[in-house]
């Protein structure tokens, strides 16, 4: 009889002391299922990982894994943001399970779903993406931003799966790969589809939180997005190289004008209005390029200093 695999759910936590009591229990039952339905072995466990909340997140983990043995957890030294510690947590089962699931603390991203990744993985899937099937809980405005994020990225040259989040099982050897990308730069929805391997897809439908508030609110969502495009496309750059272009051909248009108004027209108007727009339009244009290109070297700046991305500051394991 083939042995049962070992799943780790992950669990980046900021802030949760409120979603945790309410989150646990249930992704505690979705283990009792995997076990009594033979698809995951009953060593399988939940790693709380929490990444410097200002609350109450910590002892409320202690209190959990008390409770319940299967609950471990870590905690970083510093807030480093949710990719940073979801790749802590990645990395911290990477060799003490066959597959991890990853899934945030707040429980939008339905966990029975983690019942058919997990049945997939057992048919031989290394990484199954947790697609969102429905956005009827979000607002029209947070539903619509989205989906302009996704289209966006997808323009910029970004390969990402369309409504995918960052719910995704990924098999050991899925992780051993994910650990070779050392960026400090961290966008994991555009370095998972990069490993490659037999993948498939999941799709559930969005729900409510359970408690709290989102960690990802407008300016952070769009921050987010510029991180994402720019550390995985050059494309702004050639935009920007192309408009000049286009600029160029209209400034040669404009001088023809220009020229032959100054020696066939009697009269030139003063034209104080093209002047003042044309300064405007070149020098928002020039500001937009410097800063996309100060994007990309402030990106150089993080990288070549290889300091650490996170560092563990406590560990609940036994």
């Amino acid at each position: 009889m083939t042995k049962l695999p070992t799943i780790a759910i992950v669990v980046p936590c900021y802030n949760e002391e409120q979603a945790l009591p309410l989150s646990v229990p249930k992704m505690l039952d979705i283990l009792d299922k995997l076990s009594a339905g033979q698809l995951a072995s009953t060593d399988s466990y939940i790693l709380l990982c929490n990444d410097g909340s200002k609350d109450r997140t910590w002892q409320v983990i202690e209190q959990l894994h008390l409770a319940d043995k299967r609950v471990k957890g870590i905690s970083l030294a510093h807030n480093r943001g949710h990719q940073h510690v979801l790749l802590a947590g990645l990395m911290t089962v990477r060799n003490r399970c066959d597959a991890a699931v990853s899934i945030d603390a707040d429980l939008q991203d339905d966990p029975q779903a983690i019942i058919e990744m997990v049945r997939k993985f057992n048919q031989g899937k290394e990484i199954v993406y947790g697609v969102r099937s429905s956005r009827a809980t979000d607002t029209w405005f947070k539903r619509t931003t989205a989906h302009a994020f996704y289209s966006f990225q997808k323009k910029m040259g970004l390969e990402t799966v369309y409504d995918h989040a960052d719910y995704r099982l990924m098999s050991n050897r899925a992780l051993d790969l994910l650990a070779q990308y050392g960026e400090s730069n961290l966008f994991l929805r555009g370095i998972v589809p990069q490993i490659g391997l037999d993948n498939d897809v999941v799709t559930y439908a969005r729900d409510e939180r359970v408690a709290g508030e989102s960690k990802y609110p407008f300016a952070k969502m769009l921050s987010f997005s510029i991180d994402g495009i720019t550390s995985f496309s050059a494309r702004p750059m050639r935009w920007i190289f192309l408009t000049g272009l286009i600029l160029l051909v209209i400034a040669l248009i404009v001088a023809v004008y220009v020229f032959t108004s100054y020696f066939y027209s009697d009269h030139i108007s003063a034209g104080w209005a093209s002047v003042m727009l044309s300064i405007w339009v070149l020098g928002s244009l020039i500001l937009i390029a410097i800063g996309i290109v100060g994007e990309y070297i402030g990106k150089i700046f993080t990288e070549v200093k290889h300091r650490p991305r996170y560092a563990v500051a406590d560990e609940l394991w036994d």
